[in-house]
């Protein structure tokens, strides 16, 4: 059994933008200066009283705005509540809190710690309150593979929906690292930038910048959304998965990981490399994985192939929550018929493919079949294919 999956709604929180017209705006804007925090979060309108957000963690804040845009930009999906599914994918989940309640435990006693610091820092604490919050009784799961959650997450959620089990998955990845520990971990492995850019595929490029933000989206089963009158903003064509076995932070010499993912997402929605026409790039401006990333693509689809951007210029590294952002990216790229330019890229490396990188200004183009990449700490890889609406 296998069912045509559309795409229903999307919601965002992101570091330029919260909500579909903000992030856009910001995607398509000059790079921003600076950390890629969230600005000015308020968490309230999305909360009954301020002691219940205060029992949220910030990345399961991020989800729950996220999915309330995506819900309402579906609309009423008239499912059975067991037939939807929430899928929320996170990197590390509620480290905030957690680091928080450890300085707490250590200064003021065990005593002092909060009771509610175990399901504000579970990894799988988003996807719960997302499904508390509109009823969804159906599948509510956390993908946590680093980097590639938030992917894996909508990966799933597709086969959740063709595969019969579900009717309907909110899908997506948050994330909130923006913490002391944190910080100091990734820049004491060097994989954060220290001159605090982000410039994916540049000769420039030394390492990320953090991210974080949230991104949801609404996979529902296609003659179900025909039916009901729901306006299709995409479709879902193909997902894959694989592991490069190979180190726990360095991607496999020559991305031989991201090219068996590449092209069993192909396979998967039975396309071939010439019927792609579209690039999210993992991009995230660190100089092995963006090597990696450019040798895969090239070997896939050839030099100069499809129009490549990273939109890490503008979010920075988001994490978990990074390839779906970068989705929400790619519906809204289809929407507006603009592929966003890859900010900060500047100088080519002479050492890398000529990828047909997406530079300077919004390139205008007809949307086709579109893939989205994401490569995580542990050798996880993800890829998924979306389509325009047809």
């Amino acid at each position: 059994m296998s069912r045509r999956v559309a795409i229903t709604g999307l919601g965002v929180v992101g570091p330029c933008g919260t909500g579909k017209e903000a992030f856009w705006e910001g995607l398509i804007g000059p790079a921003p200066a600076g950390e890629r925090r969230v600005p000015n979060w308020d968490p309230s309108p999305y909360f009954a009283n301020p002691k219940e957000s205060r029992r949220a963690d910030r990345f399961t804040q991020f989800a729950i705005a996220a999915a309330a845009e995506a819900a309402e930009n579906a609309g009423d999906l008239g499912i059975d509540p067991g037939r939807i599914g929430t899928l929320i994918g996170t990197g590390i989940g509620g480290i905030g809190t957690n680091e928080e309640q450890i300085v707490i435990q250590h200064v003021k006693g065990s005593r002092r710690v909060s009771p509610f610091l175990v399901p504000m820092m579970m990894p799988n604490a988003a996807a719960a309150a997302v499904s508390m919050r509109h009823g969804f009784q159906g599948p509510c799961e956390a993908t946590v593979t680093a980097c590639a959650a938030g992917t894996h997450s909508i990966g799933n959620a597709m086969r959740m929906i063709a595969d019969g089990r579900c009717d309907a998955v909110f899908a997506g990845g948050s994330e909130a690292a923006f913490t002391p520990t944190s910080l100091a971990g990734f820049g004491n492995m060097t994989a954060l930038s220290s001159a605090g850019i982000s410039v994916p595929f540049d000769a420039r490029r030394d390492g990320f910048m953090m991210g974080e933000g949230a991104g949801v989206i609404v996979l529902e089963e296609w003659n179900h959304a025909l039916d009901r009158g729901a306006t299709i903003i995409g479709e879902m064509l193909g997902a894959a998965s694989t592991a490069d076995a190979h180190h726990i932070t360095a991607p496999a010499p020559g991305g031989s990981g991201a090219v068996r993912s590449m092209e069993l997402a192909m396979e998967h929605a039975g396309l071939r490399a010439s019927d792609i026409v579209h690039i999210n790039a993992h991009g995230t401006s660190t100089p092995l994985n963006d090597s990696a990333e450019a040798h895969a693509m090239a070997k896939v689809f050839g030099e100069p192939g499809p129009l490549v951007t990273s939109t890490k210029g503008i979010t920075g590294h988001a994490l978990g929550a990074a390839g779906a952002l970068e989705a929400v990216a790619v519906l809204l790229a289809m929407e507006h018929k603009l592929i966003p330019p890859t900010a900060g890229f500047e100088i080519v490396d002479p050492e890398l493919p000529a990828i047909n990188l997406v530079v300077g200004e919004p390139r205008p183009w007809t949307p086709g079949p579109s893939m989205s990449n994401s490569f995580g700490f542990g050798g996880h890889n993800g890829t998924i294919i979306i389509g325009p609406p047809s």
